[in-house]
C-alpha cells in the first residue's frame, strides 16, 4: 500500500481531515502522519474507523448496550483499493451515515461551528419566574440571547417580559422539551445559559451516536427515544406512528438495547420485581395489597388484572433477559408531562391499547387480540413475526418538522463521549427524578 501514496491521494486526504468538521470530529486528536506511508495508513484507517463506526465503542459505556453498531468492515482493504483506483475521497464519504437526518445534523453543527465565537450576554441568574408583564433587568439579556439563537427575529432592548418575548421561549421550549408555557423559570434558564459551544458540543455527540447506528435499520421496527421520551414506529421504511411514552428515571434508566416484540399480552397481571416489593412495597400491609388489587404468591406480590394494574389492560412481550418491556399504564395522566423520565426502566406507552389495536390489525391478529382483550383475564397474543424495537439516546434529533430539535440529557450520559472527542464544558442538565409511582 505503501507506494499507493500519490501526491494526489495525500492531498486527498489532507483535505479530508481539513473538512472533517462535517462530521463533528474537528476536535477529535488522529493519529498524525509525519509523511511516511505508514504514518498515513495508520491516520487514514483511524478516520475511516471513526466514519464507519463511531470513535467510541458504546458498549464500553454501559453495562447494557445491544443494537448492533454497523457490520465489521475490511477497511485495511478497502482503503488499499481507495488509494489504488484514486477514490479516496468517495470512499471516505461513504462510509458515514447517509441519511438525511445525519446531513441535518452535520449543517447543524457547522452553524454553531460559525458561532461559536459570538460573545453571550452575562449568564442570567436564577431568579424568580418571568412572566408576560414582568419587569426585569434581565429582560434585554434574555432577548439578546433569544435573538442569537434565532428565536427572535428582531433584537428587543425592553425590560418589560412582552407577548413577543413569551412567544420566542414557548419556541425554545418546545425544542428542548421544557413544558410550553412561554415562562422564564429554573429548567429555560438553564437553556439560555447555553453557549453557541455548548450546541455544538451536543450536535456533534448526535451524529457519533447515529455513526453507531447500522446504515440498513429494520424497515419495520420501533424506536424508542429514551433521552425525548418519544416513541415512533415505521412500517416499511415509511413513518406511521409517533407517540409519547414514560422511560426510566435516572438511577433506573431504559437501557440502551435492541429487542424484539413478539407477543400482545391482554389484562396482564404485574409480578412485582423484588426491588420494588423490598424499596417502595417493603412493609406495605394487606390493607394496601387489598385496595391495590395485590396478592402474595410464593413470596412474591402479584397484581390482578384490571384498570388499576399498573401495566395497564396491554403489554409488549420482548426478547430480553433484562425484564424490559412496553406497557401500558393506569397512570395516563403522566403522558402530559414534559418531562416523562419516571419509571423503573420499562417503556409506558401512550394510548397503548390503541397502539395494540393498530399492531394487531396491521399483523392480522385482531379478532384474535379483541377476543382476549374481551376476557378481562391474562391472554397472550403471538404476533406472526417479530418487531424489532431499539431503545436510542438520542438528546437532539431532527424532528418530524425536519427542524433540529434539542433535549436535555436526562441520563448524564454525553460527559465520556465528548471527552472522546475533544470536547470539553458542561453540556445539557440532567433530569432530576421523581418519586410518582412504583410501576416498572
Amino acid at each position: 500500500m505503501e507506494s499507493l501514496w500519490s501526491p494526489q491521494n495525500r492531498d486527498t486526504f489532507r483535505d479530508a481531515l481539513a473538512a472533517r468538521a462535517r462530521h463533528g470530529l474537528d476536535h477529535l486528536q488522529l493519529p498524525v502522519p509525519d509523511g511516511s506511508p505508514a504514518s498515513l495508513n495508520k491516520a487514514a484507517l483511524a478516520y475511516a474507523d471513526a466514519l464507519a463506526r463511531g470513535v467510541v465503542d458504546p458498549t464500553s459505556l454501559h453495562a447494557i448496550y445491544t443494537d448492533p453498531r454497523p457490520t465489521d468492515r475490511q477497511l485495511a482493504d478497502e482503503l488499499h483499493r481507495a488509494l489504488q483506483e484514486n477514490r479516496l475521497a468517495p470512499w471516505l464519504y461513504g462510509l458515514a451515515p447517509q441519511d438525511a437526518a445525519y446531513r441535518a445534523l452535520s449543517d447543524a453543527y457547522m452553524a454553531a461551528n460559525d458561532r461559536r465565537g459570538i460573545d453571550r450576554s452575562e449568564v442570567l441568574a436564577s431568579a424568580e419566574p418571568l412572566r408576560i408583564g414582568d419587569e426585569s433587568a434581565a429582560v434585554a439579556t434574555i432577548a439578546a440571547q433569544l435573538h442569537a439563537d434565532g428565536y427572535l427575529d428582531q433584537p428587543y432592548l425592553g425590560s418589560t417580559y412582552s407577548p413577543a418575548l413569551a412567544d420566542a421561549v414557548t419556541r425554545l421550549q418546545r425544542d428542548y422539551g421544557i413544558a410550553a408555557d412561554g415562562i422564564v423559570g429554573p429548567d429555560t434558564l438553564a437553556v439560555l445559559n447555553l453557549e453557541p459551544g455548548d450546541r455544538a458540543r451536543a450536535l456533534a455527540l448526535a451524529l457519533e451516536r447515529r455513526r453507531w447506528l447500522s446504515r440498513n435499520p429494520p424497515p419495520t421496527r420501533i424506536d424508542v427515544n429514551t433521552a425525548a421520551a418519544t416513541l415512533h414506529y415505521y412500517r416499511d421504511g415509511a413513518l406511521v406512528d409517533e407517540r409519547k411514552v414514560i422511560v426510566g428515571k435516572p438511577g433506573k434508566e431504559t437501557p440502551a438495547l435492541s429487542s424484539p416484540i413478539y407477543r400482545v399480552v391482554a389484562n396482564p397481571t404485574w409480578t412485582v420485581p423484588k426491588s420494588i416489593q423490598n424499596g417502595e412495597l417493603a412493609g406495605v400491609d394487606r390493607r394496601y395489597l387489598r385496595a391495590h388489587n395485590m396478592v402474595r404468591r410464593g413470596g412474591w406480590i402479584v397484581q390482578r388484572s384490571g384498570p388499576g394494574n399498573a401495566l395497564g389492560l396491554v403489554k409488549f412481550d420482548m426478547h430480553n433477559r433484562r425484564a424490559i418491556y412496553l406497557h401500558d399504564t393506569s397512570s395516563r395522566h403522566l403522558f402530559e408531562r414534559s418531562q416523562r423520565h419516571l419509571s423503573h426502566g420499562c417503556v409506558r406507552v401512550a394510548d397503548a391499547l390503541g397502539f395494540a389495536e393498530m399492531l394487531a390489525e396491521q399483523e392480522g391478529v385482531a379478532s384474535e387480540w379483541q377476543r382476549a382483550l374481551d376476557t378481562g383475564r391474562q391472554r397472550f397474543v403471538a404476533l406472526p413475526r417479530d418487531i424489532s424495537v431499539r431503545m436510542l439516546y438520542h438528546n437532539v434529533f431532527v424532528a418530524a418538522d425536519g427542524q433540529v430539535a434539542y433535549r436535555t440529557d436526562p441520563y448524564g450520559w454525553n460527559a465520556p463521549i465528548a471527552a472522546a472527542l475533544g470536547f470539553s464544558g458542561k453540556g445539557a442538565s440532567v433530569a432530576k427524578p421523581e418519586a410518582i409511582d412504583v410501576g416498572p
